[in-house]
């Protein structure tokens, strides 16, 4: 399971727990810079590094798995998939098409580029996140929050991201920016592949879920009227139940 840009693998928690209790064997990465996973040395969070990055976990596993892929995650598992045949077993896509609205797009960025100074504490952390989500309940209990910052020597809490991730140099490797290059792979995709998008998304579209289908004939769509971008996040029940589904119609993970 591949989270998406300023998420870590805990994004997953519940969904992965649920998918376990059934059955499934499920790994849940952070990706590159984020979580606690290392900050690359020399900066560089490319698509094609993050690519590089799922291949050589799917060499660890020693099988090809189906492969989540929130947002970054759906993008890096599709190129992956599209540009080297045979990476997965599946592709679960979870608000991730070629097709995107770059003012979505800009809306994420623009948070995860706020706050340069950090936060005094886990209050205005949870001030921020409500701000950026106010479809979801503020937390009463803000600790859970912990896990997206990091304390740094000043005692003030940063985002868990590295802040090079956010910079100059990834403005051209957001889904607008690589429209072409998700298509060309998209339209490679030979293995089943399953896109949950949320119906209050701000990124995904019909005109990106009807182009998705176009290219990728095998695919099929779901749409969770109830949640935003965050669909495990806001509809864990109807996600997992979706995608446990199209699980079953592969075979047993």
């Amino acid at each position: 399971m591949l989270h998406g840009g300023g998420q870590t693998r805990h994004s997953w928690s519940r969904a992965a727990a649920d998918l376990v209790r059934g059955g499934r064997t499920v790994y849940t990465l952070d990706t590159r810079g984020h979580g606690d996973s290392a900050w690359a040395h020399d900066g560089d969070y490319r698509i094609g590094e993050l690519v590089a990055d799922l291949r050589a976990v799917v060499e660890q596993l020693g099988s090809r798995p189906v492969v989540f892929g929130a947002s970054l995650g759906g993008m890096t598992a599709l190129i992956g998939e599209g540009e080297h045949p045979g990476l997965t077993r599946g592709l679960v896509l979870v608000d991730i098409t070629p097709k995107v609205e770059p003012e979505g797009v800009k809306r994420i960025a623009d948070f995860m580029r706020g706050n340069p100074d950090g936060f005094a504490d886990l209050e205005e952390v949870a001030d921020a996140v409500a701000a950026y989500q106010p479809h979801r309940e503020r937390p009463r209990n803000v600790e859970g929050l912990r896990r997206n910052v990091r304390e740094r020597a000043d005692g003030r809490l940063y985002w868990h991201w590295d802040p090079v991730f956010t910079g100059p140099r990834i403005d051209g490797e957001t889904p607008v920016g690589n429209h072409a290059r998700m298509v060309a792979a998209a339209r490679a995709v030979r293995v089943p592949t399953l896109l949950v998008h949320g119906g209050r998304s701000d990124i995904v579209s019909a005109e990106g879920v009807e182009e998705l289908l176009e290219l990728v004939p095998q695919a099929t769509a779901v749409n969770v009227a109830a949640a935003g971008h965050m669909v495990a996040g806001d509809d864990n029940a109807v996600f997992v139940a979706e995608v446990d589904g199209f699980l079953s119609t592969i075979q047993r993970c």
